[in-house]
């Protein structure tokens, strides 16, 4: 007896239809899916037709590469001779050309200290972590500033350009970081003081514009102090910076603690953990993990801010950019400064969201 029940024959099954697979399907389901989403391809097309051409033009095809006075921007592209002319001050500031080597041989110790830590299969992180957090500050505390180990002294009013950045800024995000948790925890103590002086605190901060802060820190400071007692301006920066930062982050962070289930504290107190115990093994670890976004975002944010440090006499990045486009002999090349700079800030800022975005993956921040 023969199964007279029919079969598929999946050899006669039709290819989907052209416009919905490979670049056209694609083109159609995101571009031109709908009549207002067609304008707006449009009207970004033209909007990159118009911009992007004449800015490669100017910066790369006209563009004067060689030369080391103004004489040799000839054309009517970028000058970037007056980039290379300035890329020393535009790094160091007026740190001492001789002693640059001391940055130099500080950046690597760090680059090579927080490769170890990213690179998954290498050993001893747990030791690589603490000597980034103790021992790597004393070490570039005395390699930057000298006067100790046969070292010149070099003044941090010599402190400028991209390392004076990354220094402010670095420090700012390490040392809030801590201050931040803290803050986070006090405003949601259940001791009325304690939560009052945390509210009080991160409601000031967050209240005051960082220009004001650095203002207060370099002027309103020093008259607080006692007589006789000098305060370097960078210290009275940072100081100011750490502070302001880490009241924005002890919001971040107490997002992240209220996101946290009920259960998980229940249970970690059914397991007889005090309060201590509790939050450094199950609360935190979850709370930090859920806000790398926030967290990440306001690093960036402070490293973009640090550019306010000008306002003070500190000669950051950018501030040694414009002090440049001062000179008299290479005036008319601000443009070219402004979007060296902003390329600079962009590739900072652009890796640590890619490396913040990596790690969310790798801790499955989403489950």
């Amino acid at each position: 007896m023969t199964d007279a029940t029919p079969t598929m024959d999946q050899s006669s099954d039709l290819p989907p239809p052209a416009s919905t697979v490979g670049v056209v399907g694609w083109m159609l389901q995101n571009l031109f899916s709908t009549w207002y989403n067609t304008v707006l391809t449009v009207l970004g097309v033209w909007i990159v037709w118009v911009v992007v051409p004449p800015f490669v033009t100017w910066a790369f095809l006209e563009a004067n590469w060689t030369g080391t006075t103004r004489e040799a921007c000839t054309g009517e592209g970028a000058c970037w001779v007056f980039i290379k002319e300035w890329i020393g001050q535009f790094i160091y500031g007026r740190y001492p050309i001789e002693e640059r080597w001391r940055i130099n041989f500080g950046a690597v110790i760090l680059v090579l200290s927080v490769a170890t830590l990213v690179i998954p299969r290498f050993p001893y992180k747990l030791w690589t972590s603490v000597f980034l957090l103790l021992g790597y500050p004393i070490i570039a505390f005395f390699l930057f500033s000298g006067d100790a180990f046969g070292l010149e002294w070099v003044e941090t009013s010599a402190w400028g350009g991209l390392f004076l950045t990354l220094v402010i800024a670095v420090i700012g995000c390490v040392l809030a970081l801590p201050i931040g948790v803290v803050l986070a925890l006090g405003r949601r103590s259940d001791m009325p003081v304690v939560r009052a002086i945390c509210v009080a605190f991160i409601e000031l901060w967050r209240g005051v514009p960082l220009i004001t802060v650095l203002f207060m820190a370099s002027v309103m400071f020093p008259l607080f102090v006692p007589e006789g007692l000098t305060i370097d301006k960078l210290l009275r920066a940072l100081i100011g910076v750490m502070l302001f930062q880490a009241a924005y982050l002890a919001e971040v962070i107490r997002g992240g603690l209220q996101a946290i289930p009920r259960g998980q504290y229940e249970g970690a107190q059914a397991l007889g953990l005090n309060y201590s115990k509790m939050m450094v093994l199950i609360i935190l670890p979850q709370a930090l993990k859920l806000v790398i976004p926030g967290i990440v975002n306001s690093f960036i944010a402070l490293l973009k801010d640090t550019t306010l440090v000008l306002i003070i006499g500190l000669f950051d990045f950018l501030g040694m950019i414009q002090s440049a486009g001062t000179n008299p002999d290479w005036l008319g090349f601000a443009v070219e400064g402004y979007v060296f700079a902003a390329f600079v800030f962009w590739m900072m800022c652009f890796s640590i969201s890619r490396y913040s975005q990596h790690l969310e993956r790798k801790l499955h921040t989403g489950h």
